[in-house]
Parts: structure tokens; sequence; C-alpha cells
């Protein structure tokens, strides 16, 4: 007798990234000398979690009755004041936005499928893209749909963008799209100011047929902050013709992968509708996981509200996004040097290698004792969790297996 639903049954145990950074370790502790480039978390050059130590000290020394209590179900009022003027203040935006807190900017995205798609219904992002999304849609009862992420030369296919949103809308007439720019997730591409605006007018143009919700994926952004800055600047032009919110997680920008604490920002100049999605996005919340990590917002709150305290943070943060970008120079000179093919990178945590059997490219690597994660068409390097050493392994292997 089946106790599943016949939709359920033939899941698997375990999300493959997390199952081949499980085999890299195991190996690793056998005494293998292994380079792991899984794990979407930023490492230092002696393989330690990277940490902020602000917010170290921050989360160390709250009251335990804070840490201890439930957290409202939208998240807590300061965290979320904290969220949107952090993103929105320098644009005036504040008054015009609302937020709940979600565990981590998965839970942004799992909320923005349920309240912006119907069941059924299809959201679209670009080709190569972090694989959860799927997940995410599946679980909710939605679809992900794509077009494709380069044109010929290598830059956004603003025309495929185009064409399939128009088949969209013309199919089910309503829009749910998934942006993740800058630092995308998994080839580290960043949309420049040609590409942004060429997107906005796609977009604009078709919004006309029916809603369309913006998710703009910034989990990333902070390590390519000028990026972040032309990214926001561009789309929330648009607030008066679509519904832009954004995927926020707190795991990158404090490097507090463990707390999961996360937002959706939603941008709605008119008040009686900004009404209506913060109440369906609370009611989600509760329906999904009730609340969020107390602790990790009551931190992130100090963080942001407190002057030095702030000062602090971006100070450690800078040193992060630097130490990464000494990485992503290293990378771009010798993967270049070796004649890899992979897009344009400028910053983030990853980077994609195009490959034309991207599993059995993973399993040679693996063979030489090299994790990369196979994606379609690609194998991801997690940049942000090796140095440069094993950066420059990495790219020997890569040349060696022919990828």
């Amino acid at each position: 007798m089946e106790f599943l639903i016949p939709s359920r049954t033939s899941r698997p145990g375990d999300d493959p990234i997390f199952s081949l950074n499980a085999e890299a370790t195991k190996r690793a502790k056998a005494g293998e000398d292994i380079v792991n480039a899984t794990i979407g978390a930023l490492l230092s050059d002696d393989g330690k979690l990277a940490i902020m130590p602000s917010v170290a000290h921050t989360l160390s020394t709250l009251p335990f009755d804070t840490v201890a209590s439930y957290a409202p179900i939208p998240g807590r009022e300061d965290y979320r004041a904290a969220i949107i003027d952090d993103l929105l203040g320098p644009y005036g935006l504040t008054e015009q936005a609302t937020c709940v807190a979600t565990p981590g900017g998965t839970g942004a995205l799992r909320v923005a499928f349920e309240d912006f798609l119907e069941p059924g219904q299809t959201a679209l992002t670009s080709s190569y893209f972090w694989g959860p999304y799927r997940t995410i849609a599946d679980e909710s009862g939605r679809k992900v749909g794509t077009y494709e992420m380069f044109d010929a030369v290598g830059r956004f296919n603003v025309a495929d963008f185009d064409a399939k949103l128009d088949a969209l809308m013309t199919a089910q007439g309503r829009g749910l799209v998934l942006l993740n720019t800058p630092c995308h997730n998994p080839t580290g591409y960043s949309l420049d100011q040609d590409e942004l605006d060429a997107a906005a007018l796609v977009l604009a143009r078709h919004a006309e047929k029916g809603p369309i919700t913006l998710v703009l994926d910034v989990a990333y952004g902070y390590f390519q902050p000028d990026a972040l800055d032309r990214c926001i600047a561009t789309f929330t032009k648009l607030a008066d013709r679509l519904l832009v919110v954004f995927a926020w997680s707190g795991s990158k920008a404090f490097a507090l992968y463990g707390q999961r604490i996360g937002a959706l920002v939603a941008l709605c100049p008119d008040a009686a509708q900004r009404t209506r999605i913060s109440n369906a996005l609370t009611y989600s919340c509760r329906g999904i996981w009730s609340n969020c990590n107390a602790g990790g917002m009551a931190a992130v709150a100090r963080l942001l509200s407190d002057a030095p305290l702030r000062a602090k943070v971006l100070a450690e943060r800078a040193a992060l996004v630097e130490l990464l970008a000494k990485r992503v120079a290293f990378w771009n000179e010798h993967a270049s040097a070796a004649g890899l093919k992979y897009p344009r990178y400028n910053g983030g945590f990853f980077t994609t290698v195009f490959s034309s059997d991207p599993t059995k490219t993973s399993h040679a690597l693996a063979a030489r004792g090299l994790f990369l994660v196979p994606t379609a068409g690609a194998v991801r390097v997690a940049v942000c969790a090796v140095n440069e050493e094993q950066i420059a392994r990495i790219v020997d292997g890569l040349r060696a297996v022919g990828a």
C-alpha cells in the first residue's frame, strides 16, 4: 500500500548540491586532497567560514528572551523597516514598500510563487538558473519556463526574453519573472546598463497585457554593489506598471547562512493594493512556516539601525567583497588563458564553465578530487569557497577533461 500521493513517490531524498558536498567532505576526512567548489558559502583562504565580527558579536549579545521568543508572523517590525530602508531608502521609496520576513531568500521565492501565480501557471526565468527554483515551483504546484539566457555573442538574450514573455502572457494572462542579477547563480553574470534598460522595456511593454510581478533575486547583489544600485534604479522606475519585488537574503549579506533569515520586499505605490499584498504575504507566511528566526532578525535590525554598528558591518562586508573580487580576477585570468568557455564574470559567488556533458565532466573531475556542480549545459564553480591555488587546480582539471 502506497501512502504517498503519486506526485511524491519518485522524489529524490537529497538536494544534488548538498549530496556532492557530503561526498567531498567524506573523502576529505578520509585524507584525500579534495577541492570542494560546491556550496555557496564564502570561505576564507584557509577554508574556514568567512564571518563578519560585528555580526557575530551582536548575535551573541542579544538577550536570551529575545532569541527564544516567537517573532511576529510577518517578522519583527524593526527588521522589516531596516531591510526596506537598506534596499530602497537611497531612492526615496520606503513609504511605497511592504515586507515580510522569510526563511532565507528561498522563503521569499516560495511566497512569490504562492501569491502572484495561480496553481498550474508558469514562472519565467533564464535557461541557466538556480535548480531550487524548479523545486520551489513544483512544491507549490507551479512550473518554471525559460528563455535562452545568452545570445550568439554571449550577451543577455533580449530577443528570446521578449518572445518567451509574450508567449507566456498570451497563454496565461499573468507573469511572474525571476531575474537573478547582479551576480547570477550559477553563471556569475550581471546585466550591464544596456541590458537592464532593454529588459525593462520588454517588461513594460508586456505589462500592458496583464499583471506582471518582477522578482529581483538579489541574494548575492551586495557582492557587486554598483551593479546592484543600477539594477534597483532601473527596475523601480517600473513600479507604476508592474509589481517589483525583491528576494533578499541575510545569508550572504551578513554571512549568516544558518540563521535562515531573508525577506520579500514588494514595491507598490498604490496604498490599498499594498495593504492587500501585505495581508496575503503574511497569510502565506503563517500557512507555510509560521514565523522566522527571532534572534537573526533582531541582530540584523540592530546592525542596520545603529550607526556605529552599521559602519562596522559595511567595512567588514567590503573586506569580504574584496576577498571575493581577487578570486574573480584570478579566475578570469587563468580560465581565459586556459581557453575555458564561460559567461562574463565580474563578481558573485559562482561562475559556470560550459560543457556538452556536464554530468560526465563533473564525474571526471570528482575522480581527480575536484568537486563542481553539474547544471544544464555547464558545471558550476563556487569561487566563493576556494582559494587561488585551488582555483588554479580547478582550471587545470577542467582543461584536462576537455571542458
